[in-house]
């Protein structure tokens, strides 16, 4: 239902890209069950064969490619690659990166310099191209492929959460922590980690959809995932092995990229919105553990205000 003004409720957005997430995670989960072929099940007499209704088989559905292998097939078992991948990638990137920005943002001097000038090394250059570099350095295969998309994450980690940790650390519970004689490592795990809970959740669900991109450009490069394993970005450099692309191809593999990635941004979205104090503060206390303050902005919003006439002379 649209709220007042016709715009669409926040949840509503986010609940959407949460249903094609949990479809497209099934079926990765679940692909030998679900998939009506093996991924590398071939069959020459069918080979580029169109999808169902443009005339091909009723036993491929959305066609076949040179080999006669089910375009649907190895979609749905792509899913499964390609969300390992970024998910994988995201968690080690994103976590040692925020870790990373905790330490910045609270140690600071010349272990902040230092870490800020590395960082922005690293952001230096575009993500496609650093993780190519380093996917090509440490050999290709699933291993080196997560390693090379989660270094392109730490940066921007290491940047927002830094800004984060710098902010928490000169607040008075913060500094009260010092004063009580609490070691840098226990005020940053006790005080300032647990405030840098919801960029985080943000960054990593906004994070897992650049990841696919990623992966499914390595895979189309051809160095990322080898075949016959297959992932989206892989299908897309089979189609164009070709002396001309068939349709099918290309259009099913790339769809499945575009519909994941945009429901992960509606997910991050949704997040972000759910997590932000001025929006949504019972949620925002539950995560960083933070109370009171709710009933201390009852009480003052319960105080009346002193009237304008107390004070003065001659007033009745």
């Amino acid at each position: 239902m649209l709220q007042a003004g016709g715009r669409i409720p926040r949840g509503g957005v986010a609940g959407f890209g949460v249903v094609i997430l949990a479809v497209v995670v099934a079926a990765g989960l679940f692909a030998p069950w679900v998939a009506p072929h093996g991924y590398d099940d071939q069959d020459l007499v069918f080979a580029l064969q169109p999808p169902v209704w443009a005339g091909g088989t009723w036993g491929n559905a959305l066609g076949t490619d040179p080999l006669g292998r089910d375009v649907l097939s190895r979609v749905i078992y792509g899913a499964r690659t390609s969300l390992f991948v970024a998910f994988s990638a995201v968690l080690l990137g994103t976590t040692v990166g925020s870790l990373w920005g905790v330490a910045c943002g609270y140690l600071g001097g010349r272990f902040d310099l230092v870490s800020q000038r590395i960082m922005e090394v690293l952001q230096a250059f575009p993500d496609l191209i650093l993780a190519m570099a380093i996917s090509m350095a440490i050999g290709t295969g699933l291993p080196a492929v997560i390693v090379a998309i989660a270094i392109t994450r730490v940066p921007f980690g290491g940047r927002v959460i830094r800004s984060v940790a710098l902010s928490v650390s000169a607040m008075p519970f913060v500094e009260a922590g010092r004063a009580a004689g609490a070691s840098p490592l226990r005020v940053m795990a006790r005080h300032v980690l647990p405030q840098c809970v919801a960029p985080y959740l943000v960054l990593a669900t906004t994070h897992l959809g650049v990841a696919i991109v990623i992966e499914a450009a390595l895979g189309f490069l051809g160095v990322g995932v080898p075949p016959p394993t297959p992932t989206w970005g892989n299908m897309l450099s089979d189609a164009i092995t070709g002396l001309v692309p068939q349709w099918w191809l290309v259009l099913f593999p790339g769809l499945a990229i575009t519909v994941t990635v945009l429901a992960f941004n509606l997910l991050g979205d949704g997040i972000r919105d759910s997590l932000d104090p001025r929006l949504a503060p019972t949620v925002m206390r539950l995560v960083t553990g933070v109370r009171g303050s709710a009933r201390s902005a009852g009480s003052a919003s319960a105080t009346p205000a002193p009237s304008s006439a107390q004070g003065q002379p001659g007033a009745a």
